[in-house]
């Protein structure tokens, strides 16, 4: 890999990476020396990348530094393609809406040659029928998620029967025609599988969660256990307890 390129590469990892990273820890992953890395990361520093370093902690960059993505390998730039495309297909509009126009947005940052490869890929997903019956609803899913708002909801047993609960809601799951909400259950006080077709009401409350998002994300990958856990047959053994 040339000078450029190798530069490149350094700032995607660090940019990869929430906490300082090593000098060693880069050398290595780029196949060059420690002293060689020095070079480079003074280079960066020198065109104005805003990369921090301190001895025996490591190398970070701060947050809000924007790099367009001129660099992505033909295996990265199919897998974005592919990804994106799936979920345009889905039922979740805006969500859906924003995959077009993200990929729109990578093209038209890309150079020449990029821009023919997203347009050649030859990757689309297998998508059922176009349809919005769920928009609505996940779309108030997300925003509790990324307000970390406690999430009430209506929801309906097997045998039809509606009960209220409030939940954390910790994760969505896109299955081919269902999606799933992974979330603690404050009725419960577990985590809990909630499918959105049975979902019957919903609103964000004034609540906070109890903890952060991320943690409570350590948290049930921590506790999930796919043998104690009978999958529901949408959630095709997603590990979670369905919501009783």
């Amino acid at each position: 890999m040339d000078k450029t390129g190798r530069l490149f590469a350094i700032i995607d990892s660090l940019r990869r990476r929430r906490r300082p990273v090593t000098a060693e820890i880069l050398a290595e992953e780029r196949g060059v020396s420690v002293r060689t890395l020095y070079r480079d990361i003074q280079a960066l520093v020198a065109l104005g990348a805003p990369i921090e370093g301190e001895a025996g902690v490591g190398y970070v960059l701060r947050p809000g530094f924007f790099l367009p993505p001129l660099m992505f390998t033909v295996d990265e730039l199919e897998a974005l393609v592919l990804g994106a495309r799936w979920v345009e297909g889905r039922q979740d509009g805006s969500l859906s809406r924003a995959a077009g126009m993200a990929l729109a947005k990578i093209a038209a940052a890309s150079p020449d040659a990029l821009q023919q490869r997203i347009d050649e890929a030859g990757l689309w997903p297998v998508n059922s029928q176009w349809r919005e019956i769920n928009a609505a609803l996940l779309a108030t899913v997300r925003a509790a998620m990324r307000a970390e708002k406690t999430l009430h909801i209506g929801y309906a047993d097997a045998g039809g029967t509606t009960t209220e609960r409030a939940i954390w809601p910790a994760a969505l799951a896109y299955y081919e025609e269902k999606q799933i909400i992974a979330a603690w259950c404050l009725l419960r006080q577990d985590f809990r599988s909630f499918r959105i077709d049975r979902v019957t009401s919903a609103r964000i409350g004034d609540e906070g969660f109890g903890r952060r998002r991320a943690v409570l994300m350590a948290d049930f990958w921590r506790h999930r256990d796919f043998s104690d856990h009978p999958a529901d047959t949408i959630c095709q053994q997603d590990g979670l307890t369905p919501a009783k």
